[in-house]
């Protein structure tokens, strides 16, 4: 069965937490058209405040991408992994694996917050979107609503 995987991450630091700045970061999109990539990779966005929030676009390897993706035969089980575990806010109790028949898709999204070693540099923060569709999709399928809509975004102040 065909799956479609498409991750986004946005970067920022805490410069940009009020005012015009932040509403540009809120306003990057949740999902994208879907691109063309091999069946056994994602399509991965970068936006970043060092960028002004412009999308860039590669692929990576889906071993490489923060998702536990296994085929039940007529389901997709489909689980985000919390990466790197240093980051902030805590997640001591998660949602479930999702499963998905064919023609289903799940948006599941992550925050971070990350501050250094000796706190000489502001902090720092992430968010993982991790679109995921099983079956065959359009190329705006993560453009609609998801099917299901996991979100483990907590407290980074």
């Amino acid at each position: 069965m065909e799956i479609t995987v498409q991750w986004i991450r946005t970067s920022w630091t805490k410069h940009p937490r009020g005012g015009a700045p932040a509403a540009r970061r809120n306003s990057a999109p949740m999902g994208f058209l879907v691109s063309p990539v091999p069946s056994s990779f994602a399509q991965v966005i970068r936006t970043s405040e060092r960028d002004g929030f412009e999308p860039h676009e590669s692929e990576r390897d889906l071993r490489q991408v923060g998702l536990t993706l296994r085929d039940e035969g007529d389901r997709l089980r489909v689980l985000a992994r919390v990466e790197p575990l240093f980051g902030l806010p805590p997640r001591p109790r998660r949602p479930p694996a999702v499963r998905l028949v064919p023609g289903q898709w799940v948006r599941w999204q992550l925050n971070y917050r990350f501050s250094s070693a000796a706190g000489i540099r502001d902090w720092s923060y992430w968010l993982d979107t991790f679109n995921v569709a099983y079956g065959p999709v359009d190329p705006n399928v993560f453009l609609s609503e998801p099917t299901v809509l996991v979100d483990e975004c907590g407290p980074v102040r």
